[in-house]
């Protein structure tokens, strides 16, 4: 025993002395990092933790690193933690988010699309630089600035990254022509581009009357504008009463919304209203001067309706003003602030909510910094039916809310619309899912537009284009080149889809002919939605 001892002894004292030793140099490296910290940055009470983190790194880590890059990350990091919709804005980014709800942008004018790993030319915008150059609908984009511009890595964001810019500068594109043996090479100078937010305005002929269907995809710096345009310009043309068209519209500037629900309201009608915790109580009010308080409305809306949108159809069913169609929207009820910084980035802040005039907040329930939860909501929604049935939504806000005319409508969870029109899935089968979900309808579209684009350019309205389509009888072509892209032909489940196949394959490959103005008139005619505020308005 005492042979052991001694050692046993030694080595636990040896133990010992190391750990207090190890104690007073931690000890003594804190008091010095205090001092240092200190000297760098004085009180290290008088700054908040972020600060003091980022600048020990940046003093004291072992190696040199990009602090930049590192308070980038904290700052995504910090707005992530926060509300669905508040967002940090890199500098790269910001001009093209910024331009999405402005008047105009600089680029070459073109529309787009990224077909086989390439960019191809869908259409050329009247007026726009590529017009004047002699760029066509049909081209391929093979180069960007001599550099080659096709394979995996194409994307939309890096096409836009690349064709637009500021205004009077330069871009080189060679461009591949069906017809032509060699590359072409197009020199264009970037000008302004309008951002269009009236997709479509048409006259719907009834019995009994005209009509007026406007549809509005965003809200915008213009957005009042071309709204008020379109709607005289129907006015003019013999409509007495409108469709207003806010499907699929996600929102933007609040202000626009505002404009055009003052155009059907009476002075002193509530539009909307708005408070935060340090934003002050706004109330927006119609003045009277609207020239369209007395037309019988219809409001279409849909699940992917949010924001401004919800305002505009909130205010027009809070005031009993107009008839909401559709379906349950998104329920975005947060009002963002975009604050900017000295570097060229920016956030958009939440910082109120919004209210519409029965007192409602239209925004749906989320958990702060769980985006991911809340992006599911739509999927959500489609799994429990709410798409195709009214009696599987749910409200989250039990309270009753009840319009000028004493209706009582709901809160806490998008508007409801005043009539629910679900999805009708009754032409959907497996091979028409695959072929839409892969985008090959948009493809064929494309592909044969392209094939016949001679002959399809004598058409001038839709009308006639769909008669010369509908004779064409495309679909067997269509079959053959899904089954090149490896989707076998089932017949029956093909005669079931065939008139929904018709009917988005046709105007697909109007809108490549006619743009816009010829698409919507033929997709509209056909769907449930638009027939049920057509049946509503000629009551």
């Amino acid at each position: 025993m005492k042979k052991y001892l001694f050692p046993t002894i030694t080595v636990v004292c040896l133990i010992i002395g190391f750990l207090i030793g190890n104690a007073v140099s931690n000890q003594a490296n804190a008091q010095r990092a205090n001092i240092q910290s200190n000297k760098l940055f004085g009180n290290t009470t008088s700054l908040n933790k972020i600060d003091l983190l980022l600048g020990i790194i940046e003093s004291s880590y072992v190696d040199v690193i990009n602090m930049d890059s590192i308070r980038e990350e904290v700052a995504k990091e910090i707005i992530k933690s926060l509300d669905p919709h508040s967002a940090y804005i890199p500098k790269e980014d910001l001009e093209m988010v910024n331009s999405e709800l402005s008047a105009s942008f600089s680029g070459i004018g073109i529309q787009f699309s990224i077909q086989n790993d390439t960019v191809q030319v869908v259409s050329v915008i009247s007026g726009g630089p590529s017009e004047g150059i002699g760029i066509l609908a049909g081209d391929k984009i093979v180069t960007v600035n001599d550099t080659a511009f096709t394979g995996k890595t194409i994307s939309n964001e890096r096409v836009m990254h690349a064709l637009r810019g500021p205004k009077n500068t330069l871009v080189t594109l060679g461009i591949v022509r069906n017809g032509q043996s060699e590359e072409l090479k197009f020199t264009i100078t970037r000008g302004d581009i309008p951002v269009h937010s009236v997709d479509a305005k048409f006259i719907i002929p009834t019995s009994k009357s005209k009509i007026g269907f406007v549809r509005v995809s965003r809200f915008a710096e213009n957005t009042y504008n071309e709204f008020i345009t379109a709607l005289s310009e129907l006015r003019s043309q013999g409509a007495n009463t409108y469709i207003i068209d806010l499907r699929e519209n996600s929102g933007g500037y609040m202000d626009q919304a505002i404009r055009m629900a003052n155009e059907f309201l009476s002075r002193g009608d509530m539009i909307v209203y708005s408070e935060g915790r340090a934003y002050s109580r706004y109330e927006a009010k119609a003045n009277g001067a609207g020239r369209f308080q007395s037309e019988k409305i219809v409001v279409l809306i849909d699940n992917f309706s949010a924001s401004a949108s919800e305002i505009f159809a909130g205010a027009m069913q809070d005031n009993d003003r107009a008839t909401i169609i559709g379906r349950r929207s998104f329920g975005k009820g947060l009002v963002q602030q975009q604050i900017p910084f000295e570097d060229g980035s920016a956030i958009r802040l939440t910082v109120a909510r919004y209210f519409t005039p029965s007192g409602r907040c239209i925004q749906k329930p989320y958990k702060m910094g769980e985006q991911e939860d809340y992006a599911q909501d739509l999927l959500d929604r489609f799994e429990h039916g709410e798409f195709f049935s009214a009696d599987s939504i749910h409200f989250a806000d039990t309270t009753a809310y009840y319009t000028k005319k004493g209706r009582k409508v709901m809160g806490g969870g998008g508007i409801m619309p005043d009539i629910f029109v679900g999805r009708d899935t009754s032409l959907y089968t497996p091979y028409f899912n695959i072929v839409s979900n892969r985008a090959y309808t948009y493809q064929f579209a494309y592909q044969y537009t392209n094939k016949y684009r001679a002959e399809l350019n004598k058409y001038k309205d839709w009308q006639s284009l769909e008669k010369h389509l509908l004779k064409a009888n495309w679909l067997n072509e269509f079959v053959a080149f899904a089954k090149e892209k490896g989707v076998e032909p089932n017949e029956e489940q093909i005669a079931i889809s065939r008139p929904l196949l018709i009917r988005i394959v046709n105007a697909y490959i109007v809108r490549n002919i006619l743009n816009d103005e010829g698409f919507y008139p033929l997709f509209e005619r056909d769907d449930d939605i638009t027939k049920k505020a057509v049946e509503e308005l000629t009551k």
